[in-house]
């Protein structure tokens, strides 16, 4: 009788524990910045024309997007990424002008992108960057909207409420 009495508790503090542990704060009460707040709209304007650098930041701002204290918050989060300055070469199918490592990187990023469209962010690039810097718009995969002027969009979705995150 002792031992069932034992296990009995056992089972009980386990149980509770279990209850504590999953009543425990959420993940988005880790940052206290995002306390009382229910929506996340965010824009990158991205200017990294490294690919390296490009590849890393990218990354990050898809697990950004969909990090447990993002995906809490009570609203589903709106993601924007515009392609400026010199990103917009990295875009381009035409991979000529970079290295057979590089190109490595690049495939490597066209999978996060494709990885970012899949799960909702949604990604611009800026038509007139893309003509300053020779790249051909028929190069660039579909899954990006081209914008006339990337200025332009990143100030509507800051007037929009959208927080901007810098990536140079």
């Amino acid at each position: 009788m002792k031992t069932k009495n034992m296990i009995l508790t056992m089972v009980v503090f386990v149980s509770v524990l279990v209850l504590l542990v999953a009543a425990g704060p959420s993940p988005a009460g880790e940052y206290k910045a995002l306390q009382g707040t229910d929506s996340v709209d965010t824009i990158f304007d991205f200017r990294e024309g490294d690919p390296a650098g490009a590849l890393v930041h990218l990354s990050l701002a898809h697990k950004t997007f969909t990090d447990k204290a993002i995906q809490n918050v009570s609203e589903k989060p709106r993601f924007v990424v515009v392609f400026m300055g010199g990103a917009v070469k990295l875009l381009s199918s035409d991979r000529s002008a970079f290295t057979q490592e590089q190109r490595k990187t690049l495939a490597k990023m066209d999978n996060v992108i494709s990885k970012m469209v899949k799960d909702g962010i949604k990604l611009e690039v800026c038509l007139y960057a893309v003509d300053f810097f020779g790249v051909d718009p028929e190069s660039i995969s579909p899954e990006i909207d081209v914008v006339p002027n990337g200025w332009i969009s990143s100030i509507g979705y800051q007037t929009n409420g959208y927080a901007l995150v810098p990536i140079y």
